[in-house]
């Protein structure tokens, strides 16, 4: 049986997403077809609203991503002379 949306699901309309997220509304309506954010039409005329708590899905996506890509470019840069061959390794004993 489909998920009924209760009282304590918040809905927001496309610009006031786009908003949050510093984008515009078509990028968040393209969010929304490519299935990376929850939304559906509601009322008559249909108008798109978006879950509240997708948004912050989302946006936990994004910052997980980032740390990620932060993290590799970081171990991508790090300099072991010794592996690669160049520099001087000095004998500690």
């Amino acid at each position: 049986m489909p998920e009924i949306p209760t009282s304590d699901v918040r809905m927001l309309a496309p610009a006031q997403v786009a908003e949050v997220l510093g984008v515009s509304v078509d990028e968040v309506m393209a969010l929304v077809h490519e299935r990376r954010l929850r939304g559906m039409k509601v009322g008559s005329p249909a108008r798109w609203r978006i879950e509240e708590a997708s948004v912050a899905e989302y946006l936990d996506e994004q910052t997980e991503e980032a740390r990620r890509i932060a993290l590799w470019r970081q171990s991508n840069e790090a300099s072991f002379p010794e592996l690669w061959g160049t520099g001087v390794v000095s004998d500690s004993d």
